[in-house]
């Protein structure tokens, strides 16, 4: 069994902490290990916890261990909600001098009133929104959008960088929740237009694994055909980021839009081809999944 060693790595940084080992934080974790990192978890759900074991994180029995022995501390949670309660939850454990960082994909307005929490104890708070799946996650090829006072998150750089290609600086607090909604947009876009497209190959007869290929060699290559075309076509939704979660966001995204008087009717039909998937029962499947939306052709 993993055990905590408390000394500060050759980074300056010791144990990191992580509330919320799903697909994305059991993936930073295990990546995090991976680094030589020293790494305590909790997730309220026994079956991650022992797989957050075989990846060599040290896993406590309360998010407040984690935060009692950690000075930095990762949020990857289902959305901005449960990181306010577990933020409160954590409150009387935390002290003055620690970092919360939050990966949890949430309204701007909720990662300022977090900081607005966080504040009056002295505790630094930074948005680090992750680009990218809990694959690409283990493979460090995300990219991590962050909000928040230049000198903490330079504090934070090294354990961000260790799971990430790049690491850009979005701006104030909010700012990051911002970029990542405009990211998940078009993101989600490409992969229902790609799976739209796969379904009409098919549907004509034609070989789609063939145009695949070669459709990524031309003006409509996409990297979403590279990480999603063959589990499309392959019906292999096994997740690395689920449509429930992808609606959640496209949610967001829509009650953002409201909120600015921006126009947004493709994220709107969107919305509606997450729904269908989820009535089909592929709310716990891979993203990829939406291709459910437009065939039956299912397994």
């Amino acid at each position: 069994m993993p055990t905590i060693d408390s000394s500060p790595t050759a980074s300056g940084i010791g144990n990191v902490g992580i509330v919320g080992l799903g697909l994305l934080g059991g993936a930073i974790a295990a990546r995090l290990v991976e680094r030589g990192f020293s790494v305590v978890g909790y997730d309220a759900n026994e079956s991650r916890r022992d797989v957050a074991l075989n990846d060599g994180v040290v896993v406590v029995n309360s998010a407040a261990e984690v935060a009692a022995k950690c000075e930095l501390v990762l949020l990857s949670l289902p959305t901005g909600d449960i990181s306010a309660l577990v933020v409160r939850e954590l409150a009387p454990q935390l002290h003055r001098g620690q970092i919360i960082v939050d990966t949890t994909t949430a309204a701007a307005e909720q990662m300022i009133a977090l900081a607005g929490l966080l504040t009056p104890l002295g505790v630094a708070f930074v948005e680090a929104e992750v680009a990218g799946s809990s694959v690409q996650v283990r493979r460090g090829e995300v990219l991590v959008f962050v909000s928040g006072d230049d000198a903490v998150v330079a504090k934070c750089r090294p354990v961000l960088e260790a799971f990430a290609v790049a690491v850009h600086h979005a701006g104030n607090t909010g700012d990051a929740a911002r970029w990542k909604l405009v990211h998940n947009l078009l993101l989600g876009l490409h992969r229902a237009v790609l799976a739209e497209g796969l379904v009409l190959a098919e549907a004509l007869g034609l070989d789609a694994s063939r145009i695949l290929e070669v459709l990524k060699q031309s003006p409509a290559a996409s990297a979403v055909m590279t990480t999603k075309g063959a589990k499309m076509l392959a019906r292999d939704f096994t997740p690395q980021a689920t449509v429930r979660q992808h609606l959640k966001d496209v949610r967001l995204i829509l009650a953002a839009a409201a909120a600015c008087g921006a126009e947004t009717p493709l994220s709107q039909l969107h919305a509606s081809l997450l729904e269908r998937a989820s009535e089909l029962g592929y709310a716990e499947a891979d993203n990829s999944a939406i291709m459910a939306a437009f065939s039956r052709k299912s397994s």
